[in-house]
């Protein structure tokens, strides 16, 4: 079982809670952060979940590249509008070989024809979208049983 997990949110995820409710709810990403964490705590194994969120691109493929030396076991990612257009997320994700799941808030397919493109799905793990935030403790729980 993965010890280490990374949580990774992208542009604009950090005005959760105030950002178009009626899409996104009203849970902020400090709440769900902490919600991660309490449930990497309970599995009393010492699971840890690591915590990141940036509005810049090159700062998120850092971060990637650094959970490899960190010991990150496995990324659970929202990259936000990124999805449709990083190719250098991708790349760094392929190039650490660190499993992830690609998650979502929002069912992309029923939104704009744009949002339907991902850089990511085809090498993730597993895509989970449109569960709202549920959606984060479904793949935090998977990431930490992998």
């Amino acid at each position: 079982m993965v010890k280490k997990v990374l949580l990774i949110n992208g542009p604009n995820l950090n005005l959760l809670g105030t950002r178009e409710p009626e899409k996104y709810g009203t849970t902020s990403l400090k709440d769900i952060e902490q919600a991660g964490r309490d449930q990497a705590d309970s599995k009393k194994d010492g699971s840890e979940l690591q915590v990141f969120q940036s509005n810049t691109e090159g700062f998120i493929v850092d971060r990637i590249h650094k959970a490899k030396q960190d010991g990150v076991g496995f990324i659970v990612i929202n990259a936000g509008a990124y999805t449709h257009t990083s190719v250098a997320i991708r790349d760094a994700l392929l190039g650490t070989a660190i499993p992830f799941i690609e998650v979502h808030i929002t069912n992309v397919h029923q939104r704009e024809p744009f949002r339907h493109q991902s850089y990511l799905s085809d090498k993730a793990v597993a895509v989970v979208c449109g569960l709202g935030v549920y959606g984060y403790t479904a793949s935090i729980e998977y990431a930490l049983n992998y």
